[in-house]
This record gives structure tokens, sequence and C-alpha cells, in this order.
């Protein structure tokens, strides 16, 4: 058995605030666009990532993700998002931490509660 990809569902009552956050902020861009259905969906990737956002009130009321992603240069990631969507930055950690099991991060939080953690591990 062989998997190549794990490609996770966030739910959202508007689909535009995780459009904010997962392309306006992290630039990811749409593969796939049903944004204009009754029931918006979208596929948003960033090279070998993918995420697929789907506007559902019932199911986004019940789940609140928090995901990780890894990165190999925390700082420029950080100075890019600071620069331009600064008021998506964690309150509980909003700067570049190195944090005790050994990892650089900070994190993300848009307007309905979907967490985003950038890590670089330190090796």
């Amino acid at each position: 058995m062989k998997f190549t990809k794990l490609v996770p569902n966030v739910f959202y009552n508007d689909i535009r605030v995780g459009l904010d956050l997962f392309v306006g902020c992290l630039n990811f861009t749409i593969g796939y666009d049903d944004l204009e259905s009754q029931d918006p969906c979208c596929v948003i990737d960033s090279g070998e990532l993918s995420v697929f956002l789907i506007q559902n009130k019932e199911f986004a009321e019940k789940d609140r993700p928090e995901l990780r992603l890894h990165t190999t240069d925390i700082e420029a990631v950080y100075n890019k998002v600071n620069l331009t969507h600064s008021q998506l930055l964690h309150p509980n950690l909003n700067a570049v931490t190195l944090r005790p099991w050994g990892a650089k991060e900070f994190a993300l939080r848009d307007a309905s509660g979907v967490c985003i953690i950038i890590q670089q591990w330190q090796h």
C-alpha cells in the first residue's frame, strides 16, 4: 500500500475567510475552483501541498482545525506574513519562538478560528 498525498478538508461558514488565509496570506494557488456553485469549494495548492476548502456552515461549526506547515525559512515566511497579514498572527504565538521540542514556530488564526502553525525544525 502506498499513499502519495494527504489532503485535509477545511470547512468554513464563509469560504472567503479561508481564501484570505491560504491564498492571500500564504500564497497558495487555486487548483480547482467551484466557488460560484450553491456549495462553494476549491482545492488550493502550494507545491506538493493541497487543502480542500469547503463552505458548509454545519461542519464549520463542528470543527476548527489546527494544521502545521513545515518550512525551511521561517524568518522569511514570518516577515512576509507580518508585513501583509499581521492581523492573522495568533495572539498566543505571534512571533517566531523556539519551542521546548526544538522547533521554531509562529501561528496564524483566521476569523473563523482555523489555526495554522508555521514550523521549522532545528537540525
